[in-house]
């Protein structure tokens, strides 16, 4: 279900990190899911039944952000 938002209102939204980047409906990988992502960070935000969640500790972080060096989230060395 694609995120329903007054078009005004997902223009004045912005992302609560420190760059205060806009927001964008749906993720990269899926136009149609109910979130909206940051254009700075990428945190994904859940819109649930139609309020955007914005808040960092209720965030998503984006896929690459949370993977270690091989890509799999563990952080191994070498």
């Amino acid at each position: 279900m694609a995120v329903r938002l007054d078009p005004q209102l997902l223009e004045i939204l912005a992302c609560p990190c420190p760059e205060h980047a806009p927001l964008r409906a749906g993720t990269p990988e899926d136009a149609q899911a109910d979130y909206l992502t940051c254009t700075a960070c990428g945190r994904r935000f859940p819109v649930r039944d139609g309020i955007p969640v914005l808040l960092l500790d209720e965030a998503e972080q984006p896929p690459t952000a949370a993977a270690g060096p091989r890509g799999d989230g563990d952080p191994a060395v070498g």
